[in-house]
């Protein structure tokens, strides 16, 4: 399946990203609500026929999809927290494409902190992005090799891990889950990545996982 997020909170189930693999299958679980981190197929194309919930997405994103038949239509603007069933999310431009520009999300709900970017070069204002972040979900495109391209001006592709785990570093995010993997990462011998990414994580003081299907993490969202 196509890479997507389930927040969970008190019973409300937000699903980031809706990818093609998705169409017809989110039934099996039942989102409250949809956020689309850009437009891409394997991140939107999920929604072509609409979406049993509503749906929050960047302007730039509701722009390439204006033909989609979406009901409930929901506006995230850059840098402005949103509600969305009692979890709290903020957008911040990352570079990745000049076509179909993209957001990362800041997600909060009580003490819990999280930074979703799952396609990426850099992120704007990545300090107030990280600030207080617990775990950093980021791309894996690749491990160390960087996929990055210029057209023109602008730059788009992807960032490698390590690049993304030096931000964590720096931003003092003490933990990394890596997802939307390239195929260094699916095809390769799983144990020998996994411990090339733990040695460059352990340089850097950030604990790293590689996200599989169906992985799950708990984090206490409880206010004192």
């Amino acid at each position: 399946m196509h890479t997507s997020l389930l927040v969970s909170n008190r019973g409300a189930r937000v699903m980031i990203d809706c990818g093609l693999d998705w169409l017809g299958k989110l039934k099996r679980i039942d989102p409250s609500a949809i956020v689309l981190t850009h437009a891409h197929p394997d991140h939107a194309w999920g929604l072509k026929r609409g979406a049993p919930c509503p749906v929050y997405a960047p302007e730039k994103t509701w722009q390439e999809l204006r033909h989609y038949p979406i009901k409930e239509r929901r506006l995230i603007k850059e840098r402005t927290p949103t509600k969305i069933c009692g979890i709290t999310f903020e957008a911040f431009s990352v570079e990745h494409s000049i076509l179909s520009p993209a957001v990362g999300y800041r997600v909060s709900a009580g003490r819990a902190r999280i930074f979703y970017a799952p396609d990426l070069i850099f992120i704007h204002e990545r300090g107030a992005a990280l600030q207080g972040v617990q775990i950093y979900v980021g791309d894996g495109a690749t491990v160390t090799r960087s996929f990055i391209r210029k057209r023109g001006r602008a730059l788009i592709g992807h960032s490698p891990v390590r690049t993304q785990l030096t931000w964590c570093e720096k931003g003092g995010v003490p933990r990394a889950i890596i997802t939307h993997c390239g195929s260094e990462m699916v095809t390769g011998d799983e144990r020998k990545i996994s411990e090339k990414l733990r040695a460059i994580g352990a340089e850097r003081g950030v604990d790293v996982r590689i996200a599989y299907d169906g992985m799950k993490v708990t984090k206490t969202a409880r206010t004192e």
